[in-house]
């Protein structure tokens, strides 16, 4: 799966300039991981709450003041691919007549799209690629199946803004859902249980993060993908509106708490303990209800490849017993990506850093 909104860049300009490193912000934290054959570089530099919002800049100001105390401490490479996902990114499966001339194509692809985008694409940045199509039978033409990917220009416009101020080259902006299936496709041995995907079938990755990032796909294809502010941010919120501790604080809780341990058995404040798994349960069952509808509205689409298995990743993975609940409403196996590329991480960072890892692999 390639960037997207990439300029190319030739291998001598890239020459003495330093690896790309993957880049993800989210509320509470900015991710960076260089990988660089087997070797991998990683770091996570704390950013204030409200610094960054349901996927967008809100304080930009204080996540440049992070990416600089991130990039110094780490001695890290200033060339940066940033991973998005929020509301203002759209993405669309289209079936359209199959073209072989580029120029023909992107026309085809921009006249159907204004159909389907709910956005101006005159105050767009569009892209698209050809993920599949059928054959032509019986007389008919060929088709192919082609994603339309828009995103409004003034949002990347503002969350490039902090990058460039912490003296950083961007030299690309991608939908965080194609790093997170790069990391976990388990192509070139990187990612999780290679070749487990059924050959007939597709999975639906989730990275339950700030929001949640869902992505179905077949291998590194992309078939469809959407954000939900339905994420660990509002279970986060839920706990903090109700104990006023601090939004760390009540992530260290949420974690500790998990979805699987008697209360009783539990170490801590009991009242704490039990407020905490109060706003689990209702974050998770939050999720479930996302998880379903996104199924069903893919599952309604001309041509799609039924989703068989679940992989889960971000914050939200490393929660005990959130899996094992997914498992059992979606009817589904489901299971915790942990790339092969971190493996020698604890379960909190390899959950914070597999976006980043595939916004830092080759595409």
């Amino acid at each position: 799966m390639a960037s997207i909104f990439t300029k190319p860049i030739s291998a001598k300009t890239l020459k003495g300039e330093g690896p790309v490193i993957g880049l993800e912000i989210e509320a509470g934290s900015v991710g960076a991981v260089e990988a660089s054959g087997d070797a991998v570089n990683a770091a996570v530099q704390p950013l204030p709450a409200e610094a960054f919002r349901d996927g967008e800049v809100v304080d930009p100001d204080s996540v440049a003041e992070a990416l600089r105390a991130l990039f110094s401490e780490h001695k890290l490479s200033k060339r940066v691919r940033l991973g998005i996902g929020n509301q203002r990114v759209v993405a669309r499966t289209l079936r359209l007549p199959a073209i072989e001339n580029p120029g023909e194509l992107d026309s085809a692809v921009r006249f159907a799209a204004q159909e389907q985008v709910a956005m101006p694409l005159d105050q767009a940045v569009v892209e698209h690629r050809v993920v599949g199509g059928v054959a032509g039978v019986e007389g008919a033409p060929p088709q192919i199946d082609v994603m339309v990917i828009a995103a409004r220009r003034e949002m990347i416009s503002a969350t490039l803004k902090p990058l460039r101020d912490a003296g950083l080259e961007p030299v690309g902006v991608d939908l965080s859902a194609f790093g997170m299936i790069r990391a976990l496709a388990g192509a070139s041995g990187t990612g999780v249980n290679p070749g487990s995907e059924p050959a007939d079938g597709a999975t639906l990755y989730c990275s339950a993060g700030d929001v949640t990032t869902l992505a179905i796909a077949k291998g590194r294809s992309c078939l469809f993908t959407r954000v939900s502010p339905v994420g660990l941010d509002q279970t986060v919120d839920r706990l903090v509106s109700s104990t006023e501790m601090s939004h760390e604080h009540a992530r260290m809780w949420l974690t500790h708490v998990g979805l699987e341990s008697p209360l009783e058995t539990i170490e801590g404040d009991a009242a704490t303990a039990a407020q905490s798994r109060s706003a689990l349960e209702t974050g998770a069952s939050s999720l479930l209800d996302e998880l379903r509808m996104s199924l069903d509205f893919y599952g309604a689409q001309e041509g799609a490849v039924p989703a068989q298995s679940v992989v889960l990743c971000g914050h939200g993975s490393a929660i005990p017993g959130l899996a094992q609940q997914l498992e059992q409403g979606l009817a589904l196996p489901v299971e915790v990506g942990r790339p092969q590329a971190l493996a020698e991480l604890d379960a909190s960072q390899v959950a914070r850093l597999t976006l980043p890892l595939g916004l830092a692999m080759e595409s």
